[in-house]
């Protein structure tokens, strides 16, 4: 059986469908058209209380019966544990995968986030000081990646879901006012995910 995935074409929404293409598991888009609120929807909100795309529901969950699993951090290394991929088993080689997949929850996602929405913003007075603000912290995560990509070919090591999670923001860098030509590690580490056909197929897929 296929796997149920609610989502929009948004960064968390990418880091979902490009790690169920990676990891060859079956799926149908079930599109939760945020523009039009669709996701205050009672149905929806059954299974993503906290109102936010992505969601999942399993029917072949853990001891074959059905499991959903919201936000997107969660997702991943549920996916993960299900198929034993992008994750590894022994501990110390684990940790970098969460501390990665950490970084990107709570930094390299709500910044970046942040700059979106003051880039839309009308009045000049407003974007201003919100732009400065989050901008340079975004300019610092993308530095804090750099670093790490310097002696990593992916941010565990061998590839993972932190890489995933990762990509899904990276995608938007022009959105970010990002040019990675100054990031020389990340647009390497960018360009070898991109052209993944897993990740390729990922971005690919309607999911709007």
């Amino acid at each position: 059986m296929a796997i149920e995935f609610y989502t929009y074409s948004t960064p968390n929404g990418r880091k979902i469908s490009v790690a169920l293409e990676e990891m060859g598991l079956p799926y149908t888009v079930k599109v939760i058209d945020i523009t039009k609120n669709q996701q205050f929807d009672p149905a929806f909100l059954a299974i993503s209380p906290n109102n936010k795309i992505p969601a999942i529901v399993d029917s072949e969950g853990p001891g074959g019966a059905p499991i959903s699993v919201f936000e997107s951090g969660a997702i991943l290394i549920y996916l993960a544990e299900k198929t034993g991929l992008f994750m590894p088993k022994d501990l110390r080689a684990r940790v970098p995968v969460l501390e990665w997949l950490m970084f990107q929850m709570g930094g390299f996602g709500p910044m970046p986030g942040q700059v979106h929405h003051f880039i839309g913003l009308e009045n000049e007075q407003d974007r201003r000081y919100g732009l400065e603000r989050f901008s340079k912290e975004t300019q610092r995560l993308y530095g804090v990646m750099d670093r790490r990509l310097a002696d990593h070919a992916f941010f565990a090591g061998d590839i993972s879901i932190a890489d995933f999670a990762i990509v899904g923001w990276a995608w938007r860098h022009e959105r970010h006012k990002i040019d990675l030509a100054q990031y020389p590690n990340v647009k390497r580490w960018y360009e070898t995910m991109m052209a993944r056909p897993g990740v390729a197929k990922g971005f690919a897929v309607p999911l709007s």
